[in-house]
């Protein structure tokens, strides 16, 4: 059985990750299918947008304790670990996380590296690994701490303790909550959206809005006008222009 599941809905695909007798821990083989499964996405000109999702008792319930215990220093630096995470942030797609249920450790930084966050209302999220004897370890105290701050990140970090999905639509966190049998559908109204728009302006605006977290303003301001002005050599440019004028949809082609 295959631990990561995919389902193409036009130009949507679905992953679903499908660990359920562990709430979808992350062991190093789903997380290397996961990566392989971007990187081909990533150069599929028919998908245009990826919905990540679980199950509706976990997202992901964290990394998996059993296959981490035995490790050493040398082997966790030896580890093709980061370079999965790596696949996951380089992904120049929109990646737009569904999330029902739990969302623990690196489940909880798993959803932190997509692009958007559509959650259950029974959602919860939390970074225990402090109770276990370690840390965050794939981002968790940095896209955390970015996205809410210095305090309230370091409350969750070292008590461990967890929020539920109202708490995090208020830090941030997620950008709506649903009902729960509603969260996979909404995420892919969501994704059909943004796969209606032009390929290349929706790649490049993903690029510029992740420059902004981790470059000062005026770097970022001009990498924008750098990238907005790549913009006027696209078909789809001069498509939305003229579809604009002529008051229609535009048909856009990824040119």
């Amino acid at each position: 059985m295959s631990v990561l599941l995919e389902e193409r809905r036009g130009p949507v695909a679905v992953l679903t990750l499908n660990r359920p007798e562990v709430l979808n821990a992350l062991n190093s083989e789903l997380m290397e299918e996961l990566s392989q499964t971007l990187d081909r996405i990533d150069q599929d000109p028919v998908v245009r947008v990826v919905v990540l999702t679980g199950n509706e008792r976990a997202f992901a319930a964290g990394a998996d304790i059993q296959e981490l215990y035995h490790n050493t220093p040398v082997t966790m630096l030896q580890s093709k670990q980061i370079n999965r995470w790596e696949s996951i942030r380089k992904f120049s797609k929109p990646l737009i996380a569904a999330v029902r249920g739990w969302a623990l450790g690196g489940g909880m930084e798993l959803v932190m590296a997509c692009d958007m966050v559509i959650c259950g209302d029974d959602a919860h999220f939390g970074q225990p690994e402090i109770k276990i004897g370690v840390m965050p370890g794939a981002g968790g105290t940095q896209r955390l701490t970015k996205t809410i701050g210095k305090v309230r990140a370091m409350e969750m970090v070292l008590t461990g303790r967890t929020i539920d999905a109202d708490e995090a639509f208020r830090m941030g966190l997620v950008n709506r909550v649903v009902p729960t049998e509603q969260v996979v559908d909404h995420a892919v109204s969501l994704a059909e959206t943004i796969a209606g728009m032009p390929p290349v302006a929706v790649r490049l605006a993903k690029e510029s809005v992740l420059t902004a977290l981790d470059t000062p303003l005026e770097v970022g301001l001009t990498h924008e006008r750098r990238l907005f002005s790549l913009l006027f050599g696209t078909e789809d440019q001069k498509e939305g222009m003229q579809a604009f004028l002529e008051k229609r949809k535009p048909e856009f082609k990824g040119r």
